[in-house]
């Protein structure tokens, strides 16, 4: 009985230990993922991507609102933010001083659920529940449209349900966007058809990435796709991955690059945030992604996927 007892005593320890370096340490290790991904047209210089994703804002998170800040020293060519910026109706000014310095850079932007409605308390068990056995559940509405007047003023392009040819770095760009499919609000047929094939890059972004849409983008051709939601799985076992996506894609995609099909790819972001009602991260820290794209031609792994590496910054830390 003692040797159990200690079996009970450790497990409980080390399950809360487990808690604690989810909820108070790797839910701040802010991260900095890169990746090179061949998508451009044959002949194109690289272009840098900045995705910020699921900032998830609270009006207090000054430590992710400076580390976001000093992201514009990366000096991207392009931001593409994919959603769910706020989680309080206070946040807008938090969001805009996060963003301030990258908001004077080319961007493009289309919002999720959490930009619409705050979050609720939920029982985390629902996340591994079916689908069906799902009831989606929305809080307050949120100030979105003064984040998106915020945007625009600054010059970010706004692609809901919108296609919008722009250059950028000297290269022409065509991009589309959608609102949330998650709250099935996507309506691709204002978006449908092949975008210009002489660009250097089609590029399409929606919040969440569900493979009825991502196989919308891949038919008409798009070279890469953008999104987040997932938030990586936000809970990860080492050598698993992502226990869950939140939506239809895959768990081996829920954050990183891969294929979609034969020309188009596919970066999902993990995320800079979480639900305030559900503060833990484990193997999967908060992350933004500086993508290098290079032209086709140069190729990737023999498995298919882009080069990856993985950077980390500490809290407040100087991006070099």
């Amino acid at each position: 009985m003692k040797t159990f007892g200690r079996i009970v005593l450790g497990t409980a320890a080390l399950g809360a230990a487990t808690v604690g370096y989810a909820a108070a340490i790797e839910r701040t290790r802010w991260t900095l993922r890169e990746a090179t991904v061949p998508v451009l047209a044959e002949g194109a210089p690289p272009l840098r991507v900045l995705h910020i994703s699921d900032l998830h804002m609270m009006p207090g998170q000054r430590s992710k609102q400076r580390w976001v800040a000093e992201l514009a020293k990366l000096e991207p060519d392009l931001v593409v933010n994919t959603g769910d910026n706020l989680a309080h109706r206070h946040a807008v000014p938090g969001v805009v001083r996060a963003l301030g310095p990258l908001l004077d850079l080319p961007g493009v932007f289309v919002f999720g659920s959490n930009d619409y409605y705050a979050p609720k308390p939920k029982n985390p068990v629902r996340y591994l529940l079916p689908k069906a056995r799902k009831k989606r559940i929305h809080g307050i509405p949120l100030p979105w449209r003064d984040l998106r007047a915020a945007f625009v003023e600054h010059g970010w392009i706004d692609l809901t349900h919108s296609r919008q040819t722009f250059t950028v770095a000297d290269q022409t760009i065509v991009a589309a966007g959608l609102d949330d499919p998650h709250l099935k609000r996507d309506r691709y047929e204002d978006i449908a058809g092949q975008p210009d094939p002489t660009a250097a890059l089609r590029l399409g972004v929606t919040h969440s990435p569900e493979p009825r849409v991502l196989d919308l983008f891949a038919a008409d051709g798009y070279d890469l796709v953008m999104a987040g939601h997932t938030h990586g799985g936000q809970l990860r076992v080492p050598g698993y991955g992502a226990l869950v996506t939140n939506c239809e894609l895959d768990r081996t995609r829920a954050r990183g690059v891969s294929r979609w099909g034969a020309h188009t790819w596919l970066h999902v972001s993990a995320g800079l945030g979480t639900s305030p009602y559900a503060p833990v991260r484990f193997a999967c820290p908060p992350e933004a992604s500086l993508l290098t794209l290079v032209p086709r031609s140069n190729g990737a792994g023999q498995d298919g996927s882009g080069r990856q590496s993985r950077t980390r910054f500490g809290a407040g830390a100087d991006i070099r």
